[in-house]
């Protein structure tokens, strides 16, 4: 038998771990969208509810520091920028702060070296002004910063310090996965620096995306782009709100589902 538009939809939100507020929010939106594709209906009430803005993939007003918690991906991210610059005839320069950890500066300088484009390591705010001075001119300006921890005040003054010190636009990576509650606990940390886009990470390795819109709605982050492949040259996809939908309801879906529920969500 054919399966109501909202219960099919519903039923992905559960399979995605979504947070039963978001969830609510989202199904109240797609009850009152006039079609019977669900995966339009998901499309069109994810436009309504959450803001899209794509990472530049050339000069911008402002250089770009990707900041977020150990282990999240920023170097690898940085490289996939870098990547897709160079390879597009951009001028690129590359910054990293992440001078502490062990083999930091030498994991993105690999990746530079072969794309012939500037690295400067900083060590303090200072530095990263004068390293910033040295690319006026160049297209596009990434940062690396170190991984900080969300919840140690220390930690994010010193990263608060470096985003005013560069005048950067402050990009929160995060790795997809990871409890709901937690991460957009961490994202809103991030937020109130000055983070208002969402990179997501190894979404090769995660099967359940709800924690993400929850994330994005709780720390009133804009969707940028996702990260799907460890590979360098493969970059990023940029998401809009149909290519989110795609992730969580694919036009192909198991044959055999679970009992939908259309109030409740674990």
């Amino acid at each position: 038998p054919d399966i109501d538009i909202a219960d099919e939809v519903a039923d992905a939100l559960r399979r995605h771990g979504t947070p039963a507020a978001v969830a609510e929010r989202i199904l109240e939106l797609v009850s009152q969208i006039d079609t019977d594709d669900p995966q339009r209906a998901l499309g069109t009430a994810l436009d309504h509810l959450f803001a899209f803005s794509p990472l530049p993939e050339a000069s911008g007003p402002q250089p770009l520091m990707l900041v977020g918690p150990p282990g999240a991906g920023k170097t690898l991210t940085t490289a996939k920028l870098a990547t897709r610059a160079a390879l597009r005839g951009r001028k690129v320069g590359v910054v990293t702060t992440d001078t502490a950890r062990a083999g930091g500066v030498d994991q993105l300088a690999a990746f530079t070296r072969l794309l012939k484009v500037q690295l400067v390591a900083v060590e303090d705010a200072l530095a990263l002004s004068d390293a910033l001075g040295v690319f006026r001119g160049v297209e596009q300006v990434l940062v690396d910063s170190a991984g900080r921890n969300p919840f140690d005040p220390e930690d994010m003054g010193e990263l608060a310090e470096l985003i005013r010190a560069g005048g950067v636009e402050p990009v929160l990576v995060l790795a997809g996965g990871g409890d709901p509650a937690e991460t957009a606990e961490m994202a809103a940390a991030f937020a109130e620096l000055g983070a208002r886009r969402l990179l997501v990470t190894r979404l090769d390795m995660t099967r359940r995306l709800g924690g993400l819109l929850a994330v994005a709605l709780h720390a009133r982050l804009c969707f940028s782009d996702v990260s799907i492949t460890p590979k360098v040259a493969d970059g990023l996809t940029p998401l809009d709100p149909m290519s989110l939908a795609r992730l969580l309801l694919p036009a192909s879906r198991p044959a055999a589902l679970p009992a939908t529920h259309t109030g409740t969500f674990s």
